[in-house]
This record gives C-alpha cells, sequence and structure tokens, in this order.
C-alpha cells in the first residue's frame, strides 16, 4: 500500500513540475556547521521542536517560523520516505524517485535558509551603502602593486553584482602600483556582502622585480565603512575644524598654486578626514565630509557591538582590520581565508572578482550567520 502511496506521489510531484516548466535554480544548503545545528537531536532542531510543540500564544508571535520548521519536518520524512524505493526491483521506479530525492533535497536546503533568515535579526546596516578604502602595507612596491590588483577586484565584483562604484580617492605608485584609494559603492546590501572584507589580505609570490625568483610576502589592508543616512548620524558643525591647504604630489602647476586640498577634524573624537583627489575645494570637502561621517558611524558602531561579538572568530570593525583575514599564494594557485579555514585553487579567476569571490562572500556570511543561531540558541534552551 504504501509503495503504490509513494509512486503515485513520485509521479504526481513530476508531473506537476513538467507542466509549471523548468525548475528555478535553487540556493545552496550552507555550510557544514549549519547543516550540524540542523541535524536530529542537534540544538537547532531541538529548539525548532519545542516552538512547533508550545502553546498558541507563543505559536502565535512566531507562526512564520513555526510553519517553516513542520514544513521541513514533513519534508524530511518524504524524503527518507521516497530514498526506500531507490531499493526497489522496478528500474523505472528507481529512477522517479532518484528525480522525487533531488526535487526534496533542494526544496529542504530552501526550508532552511528561510528558518536562518527568520532567526537571524539584520543588522542595521546590512541595507547600507559603504566606503571601500586600501591602503599598501608591508612589502614596498610588490605591497603597491597587490593593492592595484585588490582594488580592482573589488570594482569589478561590484559590477558583477550590478553595484555603483565610484572612486573618492586614487594615489598610484610609480610603477603603477597603488598606495591609498577610496570608493563609495552602492546598492542592493552591499554592506551585507562586504562588510566581512575588512582586514590584512596577505600576498606571497615572486615579485616583478625580483631577479632571484624569491617568492616575496606583502600585505595589504582593506577597511568597509557603512555610510550613514542623515537619521543614523548626526553631526554638530561647531564640532568640525576644517582647513585648507595646497595639495601635495604630483599635479603641476596646480598643486602649487590652489588651496585646494581638504582636512576636516571632528574636534569631540580626534577623528581626521582628508581629500586632495579632485582640483575643486568644494568636491574634495564632500569627499572629505563623506569619509568623516563613515569613519564616525562605523566607530558608533563598533561600541555597540564589541561585547555582544566579542567571541566571534569573525570580526567587522577596528579589531577585524587589524588581523590577517586572508592569504594570496600564487605559487600554490590557492586563496586561503584563515577565519573559516576554506581554500579555493584558482587564483587568476578569484582576483577576476566574480562567482568565485562571490562563493568565498556567502561561506563567510553563511558563518556568521552560524555563530549567530548559536548565540540565539544558547540564551533560548
Amino acid at each position: 500500500m504504501m509503495r503504490t502511496r509513494l509512486l503515485w506521489n513520485v509521479a504526481r510531484c513530476l508531473w506537476t513540475r513538467r507542466a509549471l516548466g523548468p525548475a528555478r535554480r535553487h540556493r545552496s544548503g550552507g555550510s557544514p556547521q549549519l547543516e550540524e545545528l540542523f541535524a536530529r537531536g542537534g540544538p537547532l532542531r531541538t529548539y525548532l521542536e519545542r516552538q512547533a510543540g508550545s502553546g498558541p500564544h507563543v505559536r502565535a508571535r512566531g507562526s512564520e517560523l513555526v510553519a517553516a520548521a513542520r514544513l521541513l519536518s514533513d519534508k524530511e520524512q518524504e524524503l527518507r520516505e521516497t530514498e526506500r524505493l531507490l531499493q526497489d526491483e522496478n528500474e523505472d521506479l528507481r529512477k522517479l524517485a532518484e528525480n522525487e530525492i533531488t526535487s526534496c533535497q533542494k526544496e529542504i536546503a530552501q526550508l532552511k535558509h528561510q528558518i536562518i533568515l527568520l532567526l537571524v535579526p539584520s543588522e542595521e546596516t546590512d541595507e547600507n551603502d559603504l566606503i571601500l578604502e586600501v591602503t599598501a602595507g608591508v612589502g614596498g612596491q610588490e605591497a603597491m602593486l597587490f593593492t592595484a590588483e585588490m582594488f580592482d577586484m573589488y570594482q569589478q565584483y561590484a559590477a558583477f553584482k550590478r553595484w555603483h562604484f565610484e572612486i573618492l580617492e586614487y594615489f598610484p605608485s610609480e610603477i603603477g602600483g597603488l598606495r591609498h584609494a577610496s570608493a563609495s559603492i552602492g546598492g542592493s546590501e552591499t554592506y551585507k556582502h562586504m562588510k566581512f572584507e575588512g582586514g590584512v589580505h596577505r600576498v606571497q609570490r615572486v615579485p616583478k622585480t625580483e631577479k632571484q625568483g624569491r617568492i616575496h610576502t606583502s600585505t595589504m589592508t582593506v577597511a568597509i565603512l557603512p555610510q550613514p543616512t542623515e537619521i543614523n548620524l548626526v553631526i554638530n558643525p561647531k564640532d568640525l575644524r576644517i582647513d585648507t591647504k595646497r595639495a601635495s604630489g604630483a599635479g603641476g602647476q596646480h598643486v602649487n598654486t590652489t588651496d585646494s586640498a581638504v582636512r576636516i577634524v571632528h574636534l569631540p573624537t580626534g577623528v581626521v578626514s582628508e581629500c586632495q583627489q579632485e582640483r575643486s575645494q568644494l568636491k574634495n570637502r564632500e569627499t572629505a565630509m563623506k569619509k568623516l561621517r563613515a569613519k564616525l558611524y562605523s566607530m558608533h558602531l563598533e561600541e555597540e557591538t564589541s561585547k555582544r561579538y566579542s567571541a566571534r572568530k569573525i570580526q567587522i570593525g577596528t579589531k577585524g582590520r587589524s588581523e590577517k583575514i586572508r592569504t594570496y599564494n600564487f605559487p600554490q594557485n590557492r586563496v586561503t581565508d584563515h577565519r573559516i579555514n576554506k581554500s579555493l585553487y584558482d587564483l587568476e579567476t578569484f582576483m577576476q572578482g566574480e562567482y568565485l569571490l562571490d562563493e568565498l562572500v556567502q561561506s563567510l556570511k553563511d558563518y556568521a550567520n552560524y555563530e549567530s543561531l548559536v548565540e540565539i540558541i544558547s540564551r533560548k534552551l
């Protein structure tokens, strides 16, 4: 009887999918750590079961979560029953079961993702635009060359994600490298995707300037600063000291004759923001002010979140910026993120700033969700 019912369910589901057309591409189920939390008998599963079995007043507050948890349980039961058909003597039935199993696994992955979104609170800044800053570190000209490559990679990633990318500052080195640069990036969930890129990035390779073929290690630093809205941050003009001066560096007569460089000091905190990129003092002032607002907002967020996130492996803000987060090893064709111990083996493709970088960004988001879920469950169980 059960065999007949399952055969009918499998055939009906397959017919329905054919009638509706090709299935949409599904999202992956997440990291191994997240799968452990969802395992039967695991802490997240225990919490979901308690929610589903709680009183009506609790279910009313978390009805969407309870519904998703129950649907997940039903789908997993359906998957287990369908898997038994793989041992059936009928070859056609086995093929139908294989297709239905694939469909169930996709739906289960989507339900788990939905549950994570319902449980993990979104950060205040997740929808914000951001300011990207890159600065060459240890390693001289090689560090500057790598900094230029990293800035290009993030610009290409912004194009890949269909974000707006506006260069605010760009200070090149003598041989085509980059001493420092900043850019404004805007679009859908830019900060949510990019916030884990802040930190020290290390490169290991034979520099173009190396005559002996020796491998050098150089570093560069990435800072990701969320851009505040007018509501998020209010600055009293009386708290600012604005100085103008002549721009330094290359620039011909303009450098020597025009007081276009702008330096803004926020007196209560001592935070300084400068800009001399443009010939226009007004434009430099606007850029310096934009950077100052982002720096002050970032400081404000760090004070609020430092206690909550002190135990996490994935840090955001000042603590994260001083930490070596990733190594780019060119001889081994490997990029390794040390926070989640994940390596990818196609550096050339990774540096193009497309799907491989996006894969690593997703892995970091998954791990951050895992740490958030552990904290939430530990408080509620």
